[in-house]
């Protein structure tokens, strides 16, 4: 049995410990906005809010999210992420759309730890997210662009 909170609702399922979190998210409660890229925590695509922190899903555990809080793109509230959201669609940051979901939740990270980061900060954050479109300079645009919104 695995119990945990996702998006602010509390789960219980009985499912095999070592399913990981990124299945049990897509397969089981249906939260598809989170993506399958590597299997093996290299792209990013997968990341989640594992009790306030990036996590990437494909390969945690669900055993290891035991009586976590979880929150995946789909119920993503914080100020930081509207305002990473916002400079996306304004500076139209995706192309496929594919990795965008992890992209978010580690820009907002990044800015809910760093307010005002560098680009070198930007680099260093995001340089687990893998954009296969290779948008990487409108996302450190809009990552700049969301600490902006945040200051004003």
């Amino acid at each position: 049995m695995a119990s945990f909170t996702v998006n602010g609702r509390d789960y219980n399922l009985d499912i095999d410990p070592d399913t990981p979190l990124l299945w049990v998210l897509r397969d089981e409660l249906r939260l598809t906005g989170t993506k399958f890229g590597c299997g093996v925590s290299q792209c990013g695509a997968c990341t989640v809010m594992l009790d306030g922190m990036p996590r990437r899903a494909c390969v945690t555990p669900v055993s290891m999210v035991e009586g976590s809080d979880i929150t995946t793109i789909e119920g993503v509230e914080s100020r930081e992420a509207k305002a990473v959201q916002a400079a996306w669609t304004a500076l139209d940051v995706p192309q496929c759309g594919w990795c965008q979901s992890g992209q978010i939740l580690s820009a907002a990270a990044l800015l809910q730890d760093n307010p005002k980061p560098t680009d070198e900060d930007i680099d260093h954050a995001m340089a687990g997210n893998l954009c296969r479109c290779a948008t990487y300079v409108r996302i450190r645009k809009a990552i700049h662009e969301a600490a902006k919104t945040l200051e004003g």
